[in-house]
């Protein structure tokens, strides 16, 4: 598939220098993307960021997700966690880390 055809945060989340793409172990690889971008009435997106945590809850690469999100500021639900939760652990002093290139 092109990347003029996949979403901002489909081409943002493709591996880099060779590494192996992490979301295709992903517990979310066949969900709704929209689930993990909630949007609507406060109850609505309450029911959105449930249901994504869920998701997230069984995956594998859950802390590689998380750590990804966190290094390269994206919004949504990463890693199980909502975009203001990783803000929470950015200001908490979480080290950045995840897959460098070199």
């Amino acid at each position: 598939m092109k990347p003029s055809t996949l979403s901002t945060s489909a081409v943002a989340a493709m591996p880099a220098c060779g590494l192996p793409d992490w979301r295709d172990d992903a517990a979310c690889r066949n969900a709704d993307p929209e689930l993990f971008f909630p949007d609507g009435d406060s109850r609505s997106r309450r029911a959105q960021v449930k249901m994504a945590k869920l998701i997230c809850r069984g995956c594998p690469v859950s802390a590689t997700c998380l750590s990804w999100a966190l290094d390269s500021g994206q919004a949504g639900i990463w890693g199980g966690l909502t975009e203001d939760e990783r803000h929470r652990l950015h200001r908490r002093g979480r080290p950045l880390q995840g897959p460098r290139c070199t």
